[in-house]
């Protein structure tokens, strides 16, 4: 589903070179729930990016349900993107002048499809926020906005979920209650996950770990979902 074949990441710093991620291999399977750890620094968000295609690698190749991305240009990364990939932020992003439910129905919207009112109205119940969907995000707890980002990152149905710290913003009751439903997602949908965190104990759950440090990736080993 995810193959990564020397991908490094290298960038400006003033006038000199700093490689942010050296070159790395990486395979994640269809339906796995991958997390990746390590300290701030190690090349965590670096590497979400790059598999997102929000970014662009220095080297290497990138291959997404068998389509390599560093072949596409912005068009052809845009359209992968909203059929393949759906991304959850840390601090939530959702748009602040609509409800919860219009949040969730702006994709559905952009991608033409015909029952989008109703499609977004199930994801709601999904998240188990069908009573808060007329509530405006600023009306919202933390956690909840972040079960609604969720929501309308799963809007499309992607193969693919990315997460990057999604419970870096929340307490520890709250993230418990977001990786419960992405490992839900992951196992009632098959989707594959691909989560960044700092949280060790939320590791455990996953399939794989992925563990970073200065730009490598220095050890994977397989846990207990």
């Amino acid at each position: 589903m995810i193959e990564l074949r020397g991908v490094s990441k290298t960038v400006l710093s003033g006038s000199r070179p700093l490689t942010i991620l050296q070159p790395t291999d990486l395979t994640v399977a269809s339906g796995q729930f991958l997390s990746i750890v390590g300290p701030s620094g190690s090349g965590k968000s670096t590497l979400l990016g790059l598999i997102a295609g929000l970014d662009t690698p220095s080297s290497g190749e990138i291959v997404i349900d068998g389509v390599d991305i560093t072949d596409l240009d912005e068009d052809g990364l845009a359209r992968l993107r909203g059929a393949k990939i759906g991304f959850v932020f840390q601090f939530f992003h959702l748009i602040p002048a609509l409800t919860a439910f219009e949040n969730v129905l702006v994709p559905l919207e952009i991608a033409g499809e015909a029952r989008a009112g109703e499609k977004a109205a199930v994801l709601l119940r999904d998240v188990g926020l069908t009573d808060r969907g007329h509530h405006y995000p600023s009306q919202l707890s933390g956690g909840e906005q972040q079960r609604i980002a969720i929501a309308r990152a799963l809007a499309n149905d992607p193969p693919i979920l990315l997460a990057d710290e999604p419970t870096g913003n929340l307490d520890s009751a709250n993230g418990r209650h977001v990786v419960d439903l992405l490992l839900d997602v992951n196992r009632s949908r098959g989707t594959t996950v691909v989560m960044v965190t700092h949280d060790a104990e939320l590791t455990a759950r996953c399939d794989a770990v992925l563990t970073m440090r200065d730009g490598r990736t220095t050890a994977a080993a397989v846990g207990q979902p």
